[in-house]
């Protein structure tokens, strides 16, 4: 078999590795016009806490997608070791005055580790009128980490990367027996999907390395410290495609923080940076055939809008597309 990946991303990324895991003697080629940090995974802080608005076909797929991935996340990190890949072990707190299931997440109260209802001392940790709070133990991937380890793997099972602008799917259709589509946000425009939108986000990362534990409160507000530094944030601005600094962001992001976390006040910064998450709903994946000039259909499998959860969900969303493939293969269904 001969597979390509469309995209180069995280979910690409992990995809072409499951490929690989799964189908020992396929040839599995990336393809892609972006590359590690041109894309939106490169901005993702990466913390394991998927969104509310992240969601599968059916509640069932969901948390069997979310189960996975924190499986694979975990797993990964005790057998090669959190520096090499970029995955360490990670505990917060999340904080309201406003509402009590803003400090919820019914997806992974009983995945993870540890999640409580944070203790009335823990609610005056930091400055403010925090009503609810909970504390949760869980994992943070660093993708610009992770990335290089996954990369070389992926080289050296034999993978192969081709830099190329691909403007339909049926570009390839003679270059691959079957094709993984993961473009993100890119499908919106391929495809014509209307229901991938653009949510954009803004994020600062500072030099704290006394920052060891992660915060939000409300508006959007997070600190969350990683192996590169602690990154600040942040924005989710709905159906926006600016990818610039915007200077009136950065203020804001910056005073949130600073009022949760008195210690950040000077911090330097590291980097700025922007990214559109490719939200969708339910998150796209599932196989589709598209006519080709030679009369046989051609055979792509979708795997696409997980919005600001693809570092965290995409070993999810992976293992469940391939094995789209491998009950085809299988005789449980036409492709």
């Amino acid at each position: 078999m001969n597979f390509g990946v469309l995209g180069g991303g995280v979910v690409g990324l992990t995809t072409a590795l499951e490929l690989q895991s799964q189908f020992r003697d396929a040839k599995v080629t990336i393809v892609a016009d972006k590359w590690a940090t041109e894309t939106t995974s490169a901005v993702a802080a990466g913390i394991f806490r998927p969104a509310a608005s992240f969601a599968g076909p059916t509640d069932e797929i969901t948390q069997q997608w979310i189960d996975d991935a924190f499986a694979h996340w975990d797993e990964l990190r005790k057998r090669e070791g959190s520096a090499k890949v970029g995955i360490c072990n990670l505990s917060g707190y999340i904080f309201s005055s406003t509402n009590p299931a803003i400090v919820r997440n019914s997806r992974i109260e009983k995945l993870l580790p540890l999640y409580r209802r944070a203790t009335e001392d823990e609610l005056k940790m930091c400055p403010g009128d925090w009503k609810y709070g909970s504390f949760f133990s869980t994992l943070l991937t660093e993708f610009r980490t992770f990335q290089p380890w996954a990369e070389k793997k992926f080289l050296g099972n034999g993978g192969k990367y081709v830099t190329r602008h691909v403007s339909k799917l049926t570009d390839l259709e003679k270059d691959f027996n079957l094709v993984f589509n993961c473009t993100g946000l890119g499908s919106k425009w391929m495809l014509g999907d209307n229901k991938l939108v653009p949510i954009r986000g803004q994020i600062i990362k500072v030099k704290a390395p006394w920052v060891k534990t992660a915060f939000y409160g409300d508006y959007d507000t997070y600190i969350i410290p990683g192996f590169e530094g602690v990154t600040l944030g942040g924005t989710r601005q709905f159906d926006s495609y600016n990818l610039n600094i915007c200077k009136y962001d950065t203020a804001s992001i910056r005073e949130r923080c600073q009022d949760l976390l008195p210690s950040l006040r000077g911090a330097p910064v590291i980097r700025e940076s922007v990214g559109l998450r490719p939200h969708r709903d339910p998150v796209r994946v599932e196989v589709e055939f598209f006519p080709t000039s030679h009369g046989k259909p051609m055979s792509v499998i979708h795997n696409y809008g997980h919005g600001g959860s693809g570092v965290t969900t995409s070993p999810g969303t992976a293992k469940y597309a391939v094995k789209l493939v491998r009950d085809a293969l299988g005789g449980r269904s036409h492709l």
